[in-house]
């Protein structure tokens, strides 16, 4: 969902996860004169369309061949994760974005998937606090942003296993051990 945290969640788990890295959908966005425009006036960014998904493939692609070379390691990383003398083998991509799970091609990669979910409410609030380019017009959110999470979550709960969905009205700490503890646990098993 919009505003629900992925960014910072993400930000979070890098700085306390052994050789991890990002890859935002958000840097993925074609530029305004590429997103069509509805009816309304509105410019469609909530559809995989207004993406270069084929490109953000590529780059997690090119991250799984290489993650050693990615520059992922810090010292800062390296003093903080759980145990890391066991992690020098270990690299970790964390991918975030908002249509991550409706894109077939990326399906077959994830190890682990979370969806952070709000209510309508509080996620029209915290938007509202948002500064976009382009600015959100209007009736943007309830004319678009909304009904499109809506029918994209609706397709990802028809046809995705294996999600952990999180609660974004939860404090962030709350939020960051529950899933940096997941990782952990899978990290164990995967070594194991």
């Amino acid at each position: 969902v919009t505003n629900g945290g992925k960014t910072t969640l993400a930000k979070k788990l890098q700085k306390i996860l052994p050789n991890c890295d990002i890859i935002c959908q958000d840097d993925f966005f074609k530029p305004e004169s590429e997103v069509e425009t509805d009816q309304r006036g509105f410019k469609l960014y909530d559809v995989l369309d207004a993406l270069y998904m084929d490109e953000m493939v590529k780059c997690i692609r090119s991250w799984m061949n290489n993650p050693a070379y990615s520059g992922v390691l810090t010292e800062e990383t390296q003093m903080t994760c759980i145990n890391p003398k066991n992690t020098e083998d270990v690299y970790i991509l964390i991918v975030e974005g908002f249509l991550l799970y409706n894109y077939g091609p990326l399906n077959e990669l994830w190890d682990r998937r979370y969806f952070l979910t709000l209510p309508y409410e509080e996620c029209k609030r915290r938007r509202s606090t948002r500064v976009y380019q382009p600015a959100d017009t209007p009736g943007y959110f309830d004319g678009h942003v909304w009904p499109m999470y809506l029918k994209y979550k609706n397709e990802l709960e028809e046809n995705a296993s294996n999600v952990v969905y999180l609660d974004g009205t939860k404090p962030q700490d709350e939020l960051l051990s529950h899933v940096y503890n997941d990782i952990v646990q899978e990290l164990t098993k995967q070594r194991e």
